[in-house]
């Protein structure tokens, strides 16, 4: 099997080709077939029923699309579009084994420790990955939406570090994955992007945000084709900035467009007012202002409203809501050895921040800032840090008037409510928020869908709860993502549909993985470990029997 891909020069590129058996081969039938009868123990490891052996390409043949013939083109073009099979890592001396001996140390201090690397047909490091086995089991709970950050490689870093994060219960970066590449190409980000995916036992998360880089798009469609994919808001105000330097009244512009894109609440608003921007400073020449325009279903609050976004997304302008997990310890000037060394450190002060965050959740310390029963509900169950973050709702609702109700369709009620907004530094308006309540199972949808971009309800939901009478947040808008009453285990498991109990391979997986979280518990104490130590005795007696 061969696969083709029209690139945007309109020439066709050999992506992918399988060499194996064109007919159907299983697990259970490969033994008949002489080059399977002599396995390595490593071989034996059944592999996910959805896992492929391919070879990917990194020299690909191009083809034109117009021709259908084989052709030569510019060396320069060449670069820019496909991987080379000479392209590695930009290493300086003594970083290779730096990294080695990275990879070793991790792997000596914990075991579940995983790795692996890219070897271009020199024998170079082309790219790199590897995650740490907590990441895998933060992934069971915050794996919901992941933001890939490649600041590294837009700000030229000197360590091109590619990082997987997510959000906690507190709102926190959580680490999900590491990855160094040998540049912003097509073939890195899909070898890193398949590597992390394989890492992750082949289970992707609901949507990913990226910057806005067309490679990264690219591998993004190609690895995770059925995943959503936002750009990052912050990323492209940023390079719309930029981009604006030098331009005629280009503070007027950005405040346009910044009012264009967090404050329509409704796509004909946006539309409208983009359209007015555009002819009012004349912008029709601006080739990458038009690309912005074709992808503004990934990037625009108000076309994002039907995706879950967990806080990782910003819909106020200069909101900043997460920051890299290596912010202190990797700077444009940090050398690969210096970060690898302080890895550790930033490691332990991830958790030690989650660590310290859950205690002073358990406390009861928060003082209320209204009456409203709700307001007391979710202090008992969120966690301090998104508690801070709903009280904010809970305060806004007193901006909130003349909660009127429109419109009755069957269990559907819906109501308008008027609230004073802030739309530019000094200069407010009266904004009118639809909220639909359907009274069968207690749904309450706004305009604004804040409760999808940040995980709780918005001040005008929560009016409308309050206006019919509804003491409490109704269930399916407490998310357990956010809640400090769940016991949350970061080893990871396959769960039971995953293991073949004949195979031995299997079952030693899976007790391997038990046994680690009674390890977990067991040294937290010396009261634990003793009685740990004891059951283990215990247990080994009866098994022995």
């Amino acid at each position: 099997m061969i696969k083709f891909r029209l690139m945007e020069n309109k020439r066709w590129r050999i992506i992918e080709i399988e060499l194996d058996h064109n007919h159907l081969t299983t697990p259970c039938s490969g033994n008949i077939y002489k080059s399977h009868r002599i396995m390595d123990l490593g071989s034996k490891r059944p592999l996910p029923v959805n896992e492929v052996h391919k070879i990917r390409l990194f020299r690909t043949v191009v083809i034109d699309a117009e021709e259908n013939q084989v052709s030569d083109f510019d060396e320069c073009e060449f670069r820019n579009h496909i991987d080379q099979g000479d392209c590695k890592l930009m290493l300086k001396q003594g970083d290779a084994r730096e990294l080695l001996d990275f990879f070793t140390r991790m792997q000596l201090n914990s075991p579940s420790f995983f790795y692996v690397m890219d070897i271009n047909e020199k024998g170079c490091s082309r790219n790199a990955f590897w995650a740490n086995s907590r990441f895998r089991g933060a992934y069971n709970y915050f794996g919901d939406v992941v933001f890939i950050d490649t600041t590294g490689l837009i700000e030229k870093y000197e360590v091109p570090l590619v990082v997987f994060t997510g959000v906690n219960h507190h709102g926190q970066a959580v680490l999900l994955g590491c990855g160094l590449v040998s540049g912003e190409t097509v073939e890195s980000f899909i070898w890193l992007f398949r590597a992390w995916l394989t890492y992750m036992i082949g289970r992707p998360p609901q949507t990913v945000i990226t910057s806005l880089c067309k490679p990264l798009q690219t591998a993004v469609a190609e690895v995770f084709p059925r995943v959503f994919h936002c750009l990052s808001l912050t990323n492209v105000m940023k390079m719309v900035s930029n981009e604006l330097v030098g331009v005629e009244q280009c503070d007027a512009i950005r405040r346009a467009l910044a009012r264009a894109v967090y404050h329509s609440l409704k796509v004909d608003e946006f539309e409208a007012a983009w359209g007015i921007m555009v002819e009012s400073y004349e912008l029709t020449n601006l080739e990458w202002l038009q690309v912005l325009y074709e992808d503004r279903k990934r990037w625009v609050p108000v076309y994002l409203k039907e995706v879950f976004l967990a806080g990782m997304f910003p819909i106020k302008e200069n909101e900043r809501l997460l920051t890299s997990p290596f912010k202190d310890y990797l700077t444009p000037n940090t050398c690969l050895s210096i970060f690898l060394r302080s890895y550790d450190r930033a490691l332990l002060e991830i958790e030690q921040r989650e660590t310290l965050s859950d205690a002073e959740s358990r406390k009861p310390n928060f003082l209320l800032k209204s009456r409203f029963f709700l307001e007391l509900q979710l202090s008992k169950v969120y966690t301090n840090d998104i508690f801070l973050k709903f009280q904010d709702e809970v305060e806004g609702m007193y901006s909130c008037f003349s909660i009127r109700q429109m419109n009755v369709e069957g269990s559907f009620v819906t109501f308008v409510v008027k609230e004073d907004v802030q739309v530019e530094e000094n200069s407010r308006e009266t904004k009118e928020f639809e909220v639909i309540y359907n009274t069968c199972d207690a749904e309450v949808v706004c305009v604004c869908a804040l409760f999808n971009f940040r995980g709780y309800l918005c001040r005008h939901a929560l009016s409308v709860i309050n206006q019919i009478g509804l003491e409490e947040t109704p269930p399916q808008y407490v998310l357990a993502r956010w809640r400090k009453d769940v016991e949350r285990d970061y080893s990871f498991s396959y769960g039971w549909d995953g293991i073949d109990i004949n195979n031995p391979l299997h079952r030693y997986d899976n007790l391997y993985k038990s046994i680690l979280k009674i390890v977990e518990e067991g040294r937290k104490s010396n009261d634990q470990y003793k009685f740990t130590l004891q059951s283990l005795n215990e247990i080994l007696d009866k098994v022995r029997i």
